[in-house]
């Protein structure tokens, strides 16, 4: 089964790739290396803003992290042109806009986590950081990154 038919199987559509907000590209392929910069989570075309332990629930979290994770699907399809070249993805790195009392991160994480198993199985099972940090780029409540293993072209 390809990529784009488990996504539509699941009913999920990814969003369009946004524009960078800085001095940096959205993917760089290097070697069957493909590294996606840290992207922001967008609910309906709104950034998810806040801080965990704050103003920021546990659960929009998880949801702001797993809007990331689309975000990161949509920029890669952007850059390969089809998600089917992912052969693994290899580690996600979740920063979490939180407060110093804040302590369940890896939960956070979890939402974007959950969703490169759910689309890619096994291939999505993957190393991962999951840090607090005081304050994110445009008050952003979650920022994943990504590198994943690509199939030979």
């Amino acid at each position: 089964m390809t990529v784009a038919a488990r996504l539509e199987e699941l009913g999920i559509v990814l969003p369009a790739a946004a524009a960078p907000v800085a001095a940096y590209v959205p993917v760089v392929v290097a070697g069957s290396l493909a590294h996606v910069s840290g992207q922001l989570p967008f609910v309906d075309g709104q950034l998810v803003t806040g801080r965990l332990g704050e103003d920021v629930t546990a659960d929009q979290g998880y949801a702001a992290a797993r809007a990331c994770g689309l975000m990161i699907l949509a920029q890669l399809q952007a850059a390969l042109g089809s998600l089917d070249r992912v052969e693994q993805v290899v580690k996600l790195g979740a920063f979490v806009n939180s407060t110093g009392s804040f302590t369940d991160q890896p939960r956070i994480a979890n939402g974007a986590s959950e969703l490169m198993v759910e689309i890619f199985g096994d291939a999505g099972k993957h190393a991962r950081a999951a840090v607090g940090v005081p304050a994110l780029p445009l008050g952003a409540a979650v920022e994943v990154d990504a590198i994943f293993a690509l199939a030979p072209v």
